[in-house]
This record gives C-alpha cells, sequence and structure tokens, in this order.
C-alpha cells in the first residue's frame, strides 16, 4: 500500500497550492482506497528551526558514521543536549522515511520557498537520510509569471533549489505544479493578465489529476 505524506507551507489558508494539495488527496484518496495519509500543516504546526544542538546532532552522525534510526539512537543517548534535539527530529524523520510519496503545498515566497517550509528541510535532514525510490509532487503557487521565457525566469529559485536538495539526497522522481500569476485574481494592476491566470490555474488542476492516478500503487520493495 502507498504511504502519502502531506505537507502544507502556505501562510494563508484558502491559498491556490492548499486548495491544489486537497485536490490531490482527494483524487489520490480515490485511486489508493488502501493508502495512509499522514498530514502536517507547517503554519499552523511549525516545526523548531534549528539550533547549535541540531548542528551538532548533525555533524556528529558524520563523524560517528551513522546510517540509520537506531545508531542515531545510540549516539544520542550518549549526550544530552544531542538526547533533546533528537528527540524533536526523530519523529519527523521517522516520518518522512515511511512515506513513498511527498506532496509539498510549497507557494513561492520572495522568489524561493516559505520559512515554514526551509524550516522542515533543516530540521530533517541529515548526511544519511535516504530518499532514493521516493516520489515527490510539489504543488506551488506564485504571484507572478516565472516559467521558461517570462522576465522573471531567472529570479526562480524555488524549483531550482528544491530539485538540487532532492537530487542530493537521491529523490530523482520530482514533478512540479505550477499556478501561476495568482496576483491577478486580487491586484489590479495585473488584471489584464487574470486569463493567463486563469489558464495555468486549469493546466495545473490538470496536472494534479494526473499525478495523483500516477504515483505508485505498491511502496517500492
Amino acid at each position: 500500500m502507498t504511504h502519502l505524506l502531506h505537507l502544507d507551507a502556505s501562510g494563508r489558508s484558502e491559498s491556490f497550492s492548499r486548495r491544489l494539495g486537497e485536490t490531490f488527496v482527494a483524487y489520490w484518496r480515490a485511486t489508493h482506497p488502501d493508502g495512509v495519509y499522514n498530514y502536517r500543516d507547517l503554519v499552523a504546526d511549525p516545526v523548531p528551526p534549528i539550533d547549535e544542538d541540531r548542528v551538532h546532532l548533525a555533524t556528529q552522525s558524520s563523524v560517528n558514521g551513522v546510517r540509520d534510526i537506531e545508531a542515531m539512537d545510540q549516539m544520542a543517548a550518549g549526550a544530552p543536549e544531542l538526547a533533546r534535539s533528537w528527540a524533536a527530529t526523530r519523529p519527523l524523520v521517522e516520518q518522512l522515511l515511511a512515506a513513498d510519496v511527498l506532496l509539498l503545498g510549497v507557494p513561492m515566497y520572495n522568489f524561493t520557498v516559505p520559512a515554514a517550509f526551509k524550516a522542515w528541510i533543516d530540521r530533517v535532514t541529515l548526511p544519511w537520510l535516504p530518499l532514493k525510490g521516493k516520489s515527490a509532487v510539489v504543488l506551488s503557487a506564485r504571484g507572478g509569471a516565472y516559467g521558461p521565457g517570462t522576465p522573471r525566469e531567472p529570479f526562480d529559485f524555488q524549483e531550482p533549489y528544491l530539485r538540487a536538495y532532492f537530487s542530493v539526497l537521491g529523490l530523482d522522481d520530482v514533478s512540479f505544479v505550477h499556478a501561476e500569476l495568482t496576483h491577478a485574481t486580487v491586484m489590479p494592476f495585473l488584471a489584464q493578465f487574470r486569463e493567463q491566470h486563469e489558464t495555468s490555474h486549469a493546466a495545473a488542476l490538470d496536472a494534479v489529476h494526473a499525478l495523483a492516478t500516477r504515483v505508485r500503487a505498491e511502496a517500492p520493495s
């Protein structure tokens, strides 16, 4: 059975990325009735940002050649500051490793990912973290247009960053769904782009449907 981990990072409760996520989950549940679904709102239930103890935890995991959760348990048990940091980190890592598919609602904020999502990345990422064999679907909403050939294409530090991050950890099956020009629905000076936004949003919904029915029906062996 497929295990889906769904994270939302938008600061708006009625955001486009959240609505795309809800649509994906509805399709996914219909296609995977026996699937396991876990959800976390990273804004309502934020992940603790990294601190000196968390940095030390990652460093010591490399120094000690740690390669799994059990070895981390043993290492952290020997030092109170590591134990405290690992206690805050372990449930998130466990949840991530259990997932076959990651569904990530990640709007573009200031040309990159929201701080709430970056805090999750910084908290769960360890030198040994294996993500090979998993799939990720990134649902992105952007106030402007950043696609190929647009004037702001060079300002997109969101998709390239996430592709690089997941690639380093061995996760190469990453799909991006972008709903662009969302500000055209509320900003008067962008009203002339409303039709382009509607086209982008419709394409995003089509992509969500296709991806929700494509993701693996069986967990990787």
